[in-house]
């Protein structure tokens, strides 16, 4: 089963990567996109574990996840890092887990996903989609709570994956993982593809 799991990444990973050569310049270096795909999660809980073996699995397929502890160095500035790679990734994935609301970032990064129409899988960890509130503390004004409620209500009503930290196959999960993401890259692929087909169809180019 693993195998086959990883056969079939691999296969739709080389479809994806699959680009005609072009000769670097610095014009393509400064707009291509800091990442592929963003990880979005409460490092608290899934860092070590889900978080970081999902980012490290993708990295080594040649795909650009981004995750803040292996993306970011010491001396970056948050949302001067987070923020463009939201915005430049393809897709998103969300890990929830038991600590995931209460925290702020995770909720902004999660907003900032939906609000500029990424794509997102969540992945439950240990959690159950119904268990997922937002928190609020007295602290986040009228606006930031209608956000992420509304961010984390389009999550939760979204297709993702789950999984039990004690009594889950790690190694059958995370190809798993690693096929639903890919397997969304590759449709996103085909349907810019298709747009940018009719654009030029239709004279517009």
């Amino acid at each position: 089963m693993q195998q086959r799991c990883s056969s079939v990444a691999l296969n739709l990973c080389r479809k994806l990567v699959q680009v005609p050569p072009r000769t670097p310049n610095k014009v393509t270096a400064m707009t291509r996109p800091i990442c592929d795909i963003f990880i979005n999660h409460r490092g608290i809980d899934t860092k070590r574990t889900i978080a970081g073996l999902l980012h490290d699995h993708l990295f080594r397929l040649g795909l650009r996840p981004f995750l803040d502890s292996r993306s970011m160095k010491p001396g970056d500035r948050l949302f001067g890092k987070i923020n463009p790679a939201i915005r430049g990734c393809k897709l998103g994935v969300a890990i929830f887990s038991p600590n995931y609301c209460d925290s702020y970032f995770c909720m902004q990064e999660l907003a900032l996903l939906m609000e500029n129409k990424k794509r997102v899988i969540p992945i439950f960890c240990d959690v159950k989609p119904s268990q997922l509130q937002v928190m609020d503390y007295g602290i986040r004004s009228a606006d930031q709570l209608q956000r992420f409620n509304w961010a984390l209500e389009e999550a939760k009503y979204t297709v993702g994956l789950t999984f039990d930290t004690l009594k889950g196959d790690w190694s059958e999960f995370l190809n798993s993982a690693t096929e639903a993401v890919i397997k969304n890259l590759v449709e996103l692929e085909a349907q810019n593809s298709s747009k940018k087909s009719t654009y030029i169809l239709h004279g517009r180019e």
